[in-house]
């Protein structure tokens, strides 16, 4: 996992135009893709953490996973997105237990959620996977109904 860079765009962009968009209220436009990956780096800027680039040993980009705490969201949250060419290989389970382990230990949050779409059930397998519970739900306005997974206090992190 590293900061993001310039030279992920055109892999960040593939997959915010796709249909494996959906989940994060996609697909967007390249204009969107581009302000999408701006707005992760400035929330480096403003907030002293973020959203991480997950890379291969070759630095090639295979998705994106980190901490975020936006004024539309219900409490701090961590959020992956995996691309085409890592799905399913343990990529986005890895990285969001770094990500977790960084919020407790690092930031030293008491909790941390998940939201993800009702039909998303790839990302629900994930949180479950992760020990996360479901604990309700929030309405967002331009992505609807999202389920809140909770994950398990620091207490309960090793």
């Amino acid at each position: 996992m590293r900061a993001p860079q310039p030279s992920d765009l055109e892999a960040f962009t593939a997959f915010r135009t796709s249909g494996r968009a959906v989940g994060v209220g996609g697909p967007y436009t390249r204009e969107q893709a581009f302000e999408s990956l701006c707005g992760v780096v400035g929330h480096w800027q403003i907030e002293g953490y973020g959203r991480w680039i997950i890379a291969d040993a070759d630095d090639i980009p295979l998705g994106i996973v980190g901490l975020s705490n936006s004024p539309d969201w219900p409490e701090p949250e961590i959020s992956w997105s995996v691309f085409a060419p890592a799905e399913g290989k343990g990529v986005a389970f890895e990285a969001a237990m770094a990500t977790r382990s960084y919020a407790y230990t690092v930031l030293g949050w008491p909790t941390v959620i998940s939201c993800v779409s009702p039909d998303n059930i790839r990302s629900h397998a994930l949180a479950k996977r992760m020990g996360a519970t479901r604990d309700g739900s929030f309405v967002h306005d331009e992505l609807g109904e999202l389920l809140i997974h909770r994950h398990q206090p620091a207490r309960h992190v090793a």
